[in-house]
């Protein structure tokens, strides 16, 4: 007995429009903006240094894995950025707002709004990743 074909299921990416060049796009105007941020700029450029042509081609393969399911990514964001003992919650107030507004500068509104709604998540998470980390979350329940 044959089963009949199941449809290919669509990347979340890919049900937008996102293609591997709007990710280039996006990522390199972003981290050009980043760059010029005086908050932001300080702490990126001591992590990175003259490394910048790498850590770009490093965040194409993630924004490909994170909304085209490509899985170029290796690596472990968390692990990158809980060390890092000067981030606080105004860097990501900052970092999401400089993303979302290269994001709706430079794609379709849907795809745009899912890069945001990704990148809200990924803040979130790395926020409570950082915080664990520093001791900094509140107890889960009453201590008593």
């Amino acid at each position: 007995m044959t089963r009949p074909a199941t449809p290919a299921r669509l990347s979340p990416g890919a049900a937008v429009g996102v293609t591997e060049a709007m990710i280039v796009e996006l990522v390199h105007g972003f981290y050009a903006a980043v760059r010029a941020d005086p908050l932001l700029a300080p702490i990126f450029h001591r992590e990175i240094g003259d490394g910048w042509d790498a850590h770009l081609a490093k965040l194409c393969d993630f924004w490909s894995s994170v909304l085209l399911m490509t899985g170029r990514f290796a690596g472990s964001p968390m692990a990158a950025h809980t060390t890092l003992p000067d981030i606080t919650p105004a860097h990501f107030v900052a970092w999401l707002a400089l993303f979302r507004q290269t994001a709706e500068r430079l794609c379709p509104p849907d795809a745009a709004a899912l890069f945001v709604a990704r990148s809200e998540m990924i803040a979130r998470s790395l926020q409570l990743g950082i915080a664990a980390r520093r001791g900094e979350l509140p107890p889960l329940h009453d201590a008593r």
